[in-house]
């Protein structure tokens, strides 16, 4: 990912002591938690590298968990977000990892599983400085975005025109894709298509793609607001 200006290195307005180590922990626990949907039962973090060190002193712990609750860097109850989350049900458990450093691409790796009743969802996302992130893995799909613009997330079957499809969709309203990835889990099988733009998806749009043959499930990310 590159950094588009000063402010992307200096970092936004936050509480905490690391841009990196906190502020970017804020946003890949946000990020996973939209991609999620619901407020999640059980929330199992598993650390690697840099953040398996440092995560208590830095903080790392109580921001993920304020951006599980969906709260931004600079809320000021980020230092009691596990107490608030415990409150609220959220059962949350970390995990540092050693020696397993396959699926961890920076220093600053944290993968995320969450269980609400009988659904999981798994993110993996990587804290690159400057409070910025990268998404590194969405339920086993090798997909990237920054979650710096509106993201669409959306699940279908990967069959022949339906990138077509989606992206005439999204002309036809005007949105200019900035960013857009996909993985196949299998040729015909399940893919997952991440689309970042420079607008916000409108709930009339998201509706349209939802009624593409093939589409099984979307979900949406703004961590802009």
């Amino acid at each position: 990912m590159r950094f588009k200006d000063v402010f992307s290195i200096i970092g936004p307005d936050m509480v905490g002591p690391s841009s990196s180590h906190t502020a970017g922990a804020v946003r890949i626990g946000r990020a996973a938690r939209q991609f999620f949907g619901p407020l999640p039962e059980r929330v199992e973090i598993t650390l690697f590298r840099s953040f398996a060190e440092t995560y208590r002193g830095h903080g790392t712990d109580v921001a993920l968990a304020a951006g599980l609750l969906d709260w931004d860097t600079q809320d000021e109850r980020i230092p009691e977000a596990l107490q608030h989350a415990a409150g609220l049900g959220v059962n949350i458990e970390f995990f540092p990892a050693h020696g397993d450093f396959a699926e961890a691409p920076h220093p600053n790796t944290a993968r995320l599983r969450m269980t609400a009743g009988d659904r999981t969802m798994t993110v993996t996302g990587t804290s690159i400085g400057g409070g910025n992130i990268e998404i590194v893995g969405v339920d086993g799909f090798d997909v990237r975005c920054s979650c710096s613009y509106p993201t669409l997330a959306i699940y279908h079957d990967d069959r022949v025109g339906m990138l077509a499809d989606i992206t005439r969709l999204i002309s036809q309203c005007s949105l200019n894709i900035g960013h857009m990835d996909v993985d196949r889990a299998s040729r015909s099988g399940k893919a997952l298509t991440l689309i970042e733009a420079d607008g916000r998806f409108e709930k009339e749009l998201v509706e349209a793609l939802r009624a593409l043959p093939g589409v099984t499930s979307i979900r949406t990310v703004d961590l802009t607001g």
